[in-house]
């Protein structure tokens, strides 16, 4: 009777799994012969979810676009049962949550389409999937599978759904045909125009932030971001280039070569070919490969040709055809691999993941933050959000490598944060704070500096010791009561908090003033840029008391309450250095002259941070006429702008000339350079003398040396000590010195007839990241930050692209100031 039972139960499972459907019937269409909006990628997942006992299938949050962000764990009937208990043995194992576990279950996460015009990999996702289940069951014994069919539904839907308007039937494969060349902006970044793949740190998308709750609630082993890239390469998968961060352990980099030994063994046996140890490398810690990497995993990326010029099919340069459905069985053959070896060393894997998160042989053992209380908490709910512990200091002062003069010194502790390296995710901790990042070889995929001191602009110390912390402080709530009598209120200014609850007053039809001078009421000295909102100018708003107190208490923001306009120092409500700040209204510019990515970070800035009306305007809209409805015109990176002939120049002269204001932000600055009264003149590089020696070796070098070669004129991502002129309404809220985050080597000179609120001095001191002898050289005496007047109006150059990525978070004030507070000279409200 047991056997029959048995017997019946083995075909009841076989019956189930027969009827189970591939993605090519359940979709009604050949696998790779069309591409899959995302609402069928997510009925596909749950499909095999309600029919399959060894899926389970969820949502992790929405976009912003409110599309399903979802995950899908894989594995055993009887690992999904206790799936709980293995994701705490995990835990344990790291030692992120207390106890003792000795577990040997193998745990693979795979992403799939970060960027959205990538579009093989979810179609792969599926397939995956499918195969798991039906052919790779004995793999899940001991394996637990976690698939992200798509972290990019927004851009995944965008390139999908353009691809589908305007492919031909049957699809063309010649390389100019439309649908192998997208519009402006793509469907590689997110709603807001983000690389998803570069903001695992940052967490500045909505994607992100939610995805990393759940990924720190798991730790995987092994983590695997499937990518596309150019139409030529044909594959790349682990083991990575140099440079290696120095955190990744010599396991890591040997269980890559093991990975990348088992893909090659397949994608041999199909005549596939596959390139490994090149281009890509493990530095930069806010990729889909460093950061799981970092947090203690087999991080990898993989590349497949395609790419959004791909389409269904297109002829490479060789004349090779390049179809999905090759791309799809590629990066499929890859997922089924990386869960076939860990499934192999399940056990290895997890004693393995054990060891790295012990950290006793790490230099630093605390790293020791204070200053602006706003910065603080920014910062601290980003450790918050990658599960990273800290506390306070119970020390009055620490002595350390101190960041901002390079060598040992002594800050205040009182109130200090302190983010120690003896905890499990110590070598994140030191890969985010360490005052430089060691190379061991300048050429990288990204960016060589991060250090988030700097980017936050905190005083910090390194320190090698371990220091005692107390891990809550009481912080009081702010509660601001109207004060009916008085003349007005005081509020401070030095935080993107401030300059939120700025913006909040002005939506309000609150007038506001700012300070040019240093204020002086009841004894208490308040600095340049401190607001100054008044009885007199709301005198109409018989509400003025209780809103203006009802949006400090809702922003946290603490008011002076002030009695007499009368000042200590000479400097009265009245004065005219105390000016009215105007309800500015503000274009940007977009389109396909712009870096997408430049524009999404201002774009998202004002909708998410400072939380201001912006226009966009299409590069193919913009007129005079229309430039005549703005007061400010926002410029983001971009080398060329087709309107900047010299009629385009002339109005834009005159605009500016009646009042208006152009932000210039990194490479747009160039559109400027040697224009007649805009005052900008780039650097030319440094040359060697043509009867030089080196001059000589310079054109008889070596084919393959040239590109090192190159890197005397390169700077990546390198962070230099900036001279502020705090005095400048750009730079209030600001010390005299700031840390700037350069990403390439341009360097202008100083403005002769201008303001140079900020430049590189003749030092050119480069606190972290790599830049070659011939570039630093260059940036001696060159301007950062500049303010340039014709009539009325002001241009304004940022060389230094204060919104990148949206990490640099220390100089997003210089922004709103330039917007707000420079040359204010026409009021408008």
């Amino acid at each position: 009777m047991i056997r029959c039972f048995t017997l019946l139960l083995v075909l009841v499972s076989l019956s189930v799994n027969a009827q189970i459907k591939s993605p090519s019937e359940f979709l009604g269409y050949d696998i790779g012969t069309q591409f899959t909006r995302h609402a069928d990628v997510v009925g596909y997942f749950e499909y095999i979810a309600n029919n399959s006992q060894l899926v389970t299938y969820g949502s992790y949050g929405k976009t912003n676009e409110r599309r399903l962000l979802t995950y899908a764990i894989v594995s055993s009937k009887e690992n999904l049962d206790n799936i709980e208990l293995i994701k705490t043995n995990n835990l344990k194992n790291a030692g992120i949550k207390k106890g003792k576990s000795n577990p040997e279950i193998a745990i693979v996460w795979l992403s799939y389409n970060v960027h959205g015009n990538e579009a093989s990999s979810s179609e792969a996702a599926m397939q995956t999937l499918y195969e798991l289940i039906m052919n790779k069951k004995s793999w899940l014994e001991n394996t637990v599978v976690i698939i992200d069919p798509c972290l990019n539904p927004d851009g995944r839907d965008r390139y999908v759904n353009w691809y589908n308007q305007v492919k031909a039937s049957p699809y063309n494969t010649h390389q100019s045909a439309t649908e192998h060349n997208e519009p402006w902006p793509s469907g590689r970044p997110n709603h807001y125009l983000f690389d998803l793949n570069r903001d695992w740190v940052w967490a500045s998308q909505i994607e992100t932030k939610q995805r990393l709750v759940l990924y720190n609630q798991w730790m995987p082993h092994i983590h695997v971001d499937f990518h596309e890239q150019g139409i030529n390469e044909p594959y790349y998968f682990a083991p990575a280039a140099e440079p290696f961060h120095e955190v990744i352990s010599d396991w890591q980099r040997t269980f890559q070569l093991q990975i990348g030994k088992n893909h090659a063994k397949y994608f041999d046996r199909e005549g596939w070919l596959f390139f490994t140890r090149e281009q890509f490398d493990l530095l930069y810690p806010s990729y889909g490969d460093t950061y799981p990497t970092f947090m203690g995993a087999i991080g990898m990326t993989y590349e497949q040709a395609g790419h959004g010029r791909a389409g269904l099919g297109i002829d490479n340069d060789e004349g090779i055809e390049l179809t999905l459905v090759d791309r799809i069985n590629h990066h499929t053959t890859t997922s089924l691999s990386t869960v076939e070896i860990s499934s192999q060393n399940a056990k290895l894997l997890n004693d393995e993941f054990s060891a790295y998160f012990k950290n006793d042989e790490l230099k630093y053992r605390s790293y020791v933050l204070n200053g602006n209380v706003d910065k603080i908490k920014k910062l601290t709910s980003l450790l918050d959000l990658h599960d990273i512990r800290w506390g306070y200091s119970k020390s009055e002062k620490v002595t350390g490598f101190h960041y901002g003069t390079e060598k040992k010194g002594t800050i205040n502790a009182k109130n200090a944060i302190v983010i120690k390296t003896d905890q499990p995710k110590g070598k994140m901790v030191k890969a985010l704070f360490e005052p430089d990042t060691k190379l061991t070889n300048p050429l990288t995929y990204d960016i060589t500096s991060w250090s988030l001191p700097y980017a936050y602009g905190l005083e910090a110390i390194a320190s090698t010791q371990l220091l005692e912390t107390y891990d809550s402080k009481k912080i009081a709530t702010i509660y601001n009561e109207p004060s009916v009598k008085s003349v007005g209120y005081i509020s401070h200014w030095a935080s993107m908090d401030d300059a939120s609850f700025f913006s909040d007053l002005l939506l309000n039809n609150i007038r506001v003033r700012f300070s040019e001078k240093e204020l002086s009421f009841d004894n208490t000295i308040y600095p340049r840029g401190s607001l100054v909102i008044t009885r007199s100018d709301n005198k109409n708003n018989l509400d003025f008391d209780k809103i203006i107190t009802t949006i400090a208490n809702q922003h946290q923001r603490q008011l002076v309450v002030v009695n007499s306009s009368f000042s200590d120092n000479g400097t009265d409500f009245g004065s005219p250095d105390i000016k009215l700040a105007p309800k500015q209204r503000i274009a940007l510019l977009k389109g396909n002259e712009v870096s997408s990515l430049s524009y999404g970070s201002l774009w998202h800035f004002f909708e998410t941070q400072l939380k201001y009306p912006v226009t966009s305007i299409h590069v193919n809209d913009f007129s005079h006429s229309v430039l005549e409805s703005f007061d400010v015109l926002i410029l983001p990176e971009t080398y060329y702008w087709r309107n900047l002939n010299e009629d385009g120049i002339q109005v834009l002269k005159n605009w500016i000339k009646k009042g208006g204001k152009i932000i210039a932000i990194g490479e747009s600055v160039g559109l400027f350079d040697e224009k007649k009264e805009f005052g900008i003149f780039q650097n030319e590089m440094e040359t060697i003398s043509e009867n030089s020696e080196n001059s000589l070796k310079e054109k008889l070098l070596a084919y393959d040396q040239r590109e090192i070669n190159d890197l005397q004129n390169t700077i990546t991502g390198s962070v230099y000590k900036v001279t502020i002129d705090s005095t400048h309404p750009m730079a209030f809220g600001y010390s005299n010195t700031y840390y700037s985050l350069k990403q390439g080597s341009e360097s202008y000179q100083l403005i002769d007839d201008g303001f140079n609120i900020g430049y590189i001095d003749k030092n050119a001191t480069s606190v972290a990241g790599f830049s070659g002898e011939v570039a630093k050289s260059n940036l001696k005496n060159s301007l950062v930050f500049g303010e340039k007047r014709l009539g009325a109006g002001s241009i304004i150059y940022m060389v230094d692209d204060i919104m990148f990525r949206s990490f640099w978070e220390n100089g997003k004030l210089f922004l709103v100031n330039a917007i707000f507070f420079v040359n204010n000279n026409k009021f408008r409200f």
